[in-house]
């Protein structure tokens, strides 16, 4: 017996890993979609896998006098639209199938909301929070430096993700420019604004994810003042998009964090905790909220959940608790394919990560224009810009989904492959 019930739980854990494999959540949504689209096979081979991985080891000078080898990855997954584009991560559990996934999801990404970049991503194996600045600036820039004949703005244009941010595209900017002995700002986005940044950037894809929240309201015949909102990570998405929820009139009654999360079914005063945080280090010990288990609060009564920290949060075993009417994603693959088929069923109403989080590939977008015309627009005309884009993108998909009778997700991707494919065809096959 003892036996059988190992067999039973192993096999149950490999099940559950394979739901999470991120690139292969990645493949069955494309493979569903590809076949509701009646896709090309030859097209089909094309766009389901790749255009170029490349994988580095390359030393560093840590500040000990030792030499550490990091491994770093950097995938281009299609460049049919334009140059490639997508962020550069720094974590321990960096993988190929991971920088795989999130290239894919990319180019997908920049298909919906229809702007003129295909998709990339990069990531270096390392624990930031186990390095100083220096190192970090010498593994950034000795990256750089092997990607230098990959990045270029008319070829790749990485920008930040999990543990890079505005510093470390300084850094990238600098290095690739002194490689090409000219400043090339356009090079990188999600730079500071004094060497060719873009106002509004930094809070692009939380403002994206309100626009997302609004939108999917008005659609279903709800008013912000009925609604309350639980978001899962606090960093630069999360944040954002609870400010602006919290403007707008939502009431954000819970944030879960990775080491604990905060509930208070009046709303929590979002301003305050920034403030908290800022100051602290940490969300916890918020007066103007009760502690709470951030597990927990993913099943918390609510009409909006927004997971807007890593992938894998709603898998199927705890979809089926999810108490949230509407599903916005924030971050990239939160929900897996099995934990889809579960909120569909119980009639959860998701706007995907392709939609929902592409506010920041947007107006990296537009930094991308302002740096190549020289010229630089004010934050109101970047978050007008914005909303009108992330607005057009959101009923693009809905129209997609009631003309073919999809739920949101395959109605995003068929939308997206449609125009990615039409592009491949136009171009025709170079040999």
């Amino acid at each position: 017996m003892a036996v059988s019930v190992d067999l039973e739980q192993a096999a149950a854990e490999a099940a559950l890993e394979k739901e999470m494999n991120p690139w292969e959540a990645q493949a069955a949504r494309f493979e569903f979609a590809a076949k509701k689209l009646d896709l090309d096979a030859g097209i089909w081979k094309v766009l389901s896998q790749p255009n170029r991985e490349i994988i580095v080891h390359f030393p560093v000078m840590m500040d000990d006098g030792r030499i550490e080898v990091f491994t770093g990855y950097r995938v281009q997954h299609s460049m049919a639209r334009g140059p490639a584009k997508g962020g550069i991560r720094y974590a321990p559990d960096v993988s190929l199938d991971e920088v795989r996934a999130l290239a894919s999801w990319m180019t997908w990404k920049c298909a919906v909301v229809n702007i003129p970049f295909g998709g990339a991503k990069g990531g270096v194996i390392c624990d930031p929070k186990k390095m100083s600045q220096g190192e970090l600036e010498r593994l950034t820039r000795r990256y750089t430096a092997e990607m230098i004949d990959v990045f270029g703005p008319e070829k790749d244009v990485p920008a930040p993700d999990v543990n890079t941010n505005e510093q470390t595209m300084a850094w990238i900017m600098d290095t690739y420019s002194m490689h090409m002995r000219q400043t090339v700002t356009s090079v990188v986005t999600g730079k500071p604004i004094n060497i060719g940044g873009s106002r509004g950037r930094s809070a692009a894809t939380g403002r994206g994810v309100s626009v997302a929240c609004d939108q999917a309201l008005q659609y279903l015949n709800k008013k912000p003042a009925d609604c309350r909102v639980v978001v899962q990570g606090f960093g630069n998405v999360g944040s954002n998009a609870a400010l602006l929820l919290r403007e707008k009139g939502y009431k954000v009654i819970g944030i879960a964090e990775w080491d604990g999360g905060l509930y208070n079914a009046d709303g929590i005063n979002i301003p305050a905790l920034v403030e908290h945080r800022k100051k602290n280090g940490s969300i916890r010990n918020f007066s103007g909220a009760s502690e709470a288990n951030s597990e927990e609060l993913l099943t918390t009564a609510c009409e909006i959940l927004i997971p807007a920290a890593h992938e894998n949060v709603i898998t199927s075993r705890n979809a089926g608790a999810v108490k949230a009417r509407i599903l916005v994603e924030g971050a990239n693959g939160p929900t897996t394919p099995a934990a889809d088929d579960i909120l569909e069923k119980n009639g959860v109403f998701v706007v995907p990560d392709i939609l929902a989080n592409a506010g920041g590939v947007t107006a990296s977008y537009f930094e991308w224009v302002q740096d190549r015309m020289g010229y630089f627009w004010t934050e109101d005309e970047v978050n007008d810009r914005l909303d009108r884009l992330m607005t057009q993108s959101f009923h693009d998909v809905i129209r997609y989904a009631e003309a073919h009778s999809v739920n949101n997700r395959i109605a995003a991707y068929m939308l997206a492959i449609d125009r990615v494919a039409y592009t491949t065809k136009q171009r025709g096959i170079y040999a």
